[in-house]
């Protein structure tokens, strides 16, 4: 039986020490050449798999090498070549603003800011603690539909809705491990947590996960 003892707060410093266990080369999945290529590419990965952006954006940043060239670029042709990611309107769209603010208002450096990210279409918080924390290493959480199901699980957080999981996450996890947590949280989504019949007995984190205990 887990001791009533235990609060969440220990139970944070079990999952970051198991998780760095587990995974300790844990990384953005997501192609990184240039900070503005890995936001597009944050843009792109809504409801996508990264390997798939990756492979997209790599035809994209090719017919629009700079992001003047890809602000005014033809919608259509935009359109034609991130199709197989999905939300191909909104996404063109969203890609496109993005670009015409990094090269207007934002003279071409992306904002240290996740409120100012987020006047950008198709910019939600997830996106913009991506860009933040992985261009200037600010701490923020990317709570992506692993982090949120597996933090659920676990007993970090008692919510499903995403702005919900990462305050909640935000008071127990320390700030030099919260962009490192959001990538752990991924790899033990995808190789033990899934979504459906999850590996619980072979689970680094079965040692402290409330749903296990």
């Amino acid at each position: 039986m887990a001791s009533t003892r235990y609060t969440v707060r220990k139970r944070a410093e079990d999952v970051i020490q198991g998780l760095q266990r587990a995974f300790p080369d844990s990384e953005c999945s997501l192609d990184f050449e240039a900070p503005e290529r890995l936001a597009i590419r944050g843009i792109l990965s809504a409801q996508c798999t990264d390997k798939r952006v990756n492979i997209t954006s790599a035809e994209l940043f090719e017919r629009f090498p700079a992001m003047e060239d890809l602000a005014k670029a033809d919608p259509g042709e935009v359109a034609e070549i991130i199709k197989p990611c999905g939300l191909t309107k909104s996404k063109t769209a969203s890609i496109m603003d993005f670009a015409s603010r990094f090269c207007g208002t934002w003279g071409n450096i992306i904002p240290n800011d996740v409120d100012i990210l987020m006047e950008c279409r198709g910019v939600g918080r997830k996106i913009a603690n991506l860009i933040v924390g992985e261009i200037y290493g600010t701490p923020a959480i990317v709570v992506d539909t692993h982090c949120k199901r597996v933090m659920y699980r676990i007993g970090l957080t008692d919510n499903t809705d995403p702005n919900k999981v990462e305050e909640d996450l935000c008071r127990v996890i320390p700030d030099e491990y919260k962009i490192s947590l959001g990538h752990m949280a991924v790899d033990l989504g995808r190789t033990y947590c899934k979504a459906s019949s999850p590996l619980c007995d072979e689970c680094p984190l079965n040692f402290c996960c409330k749903k296990r205990l």
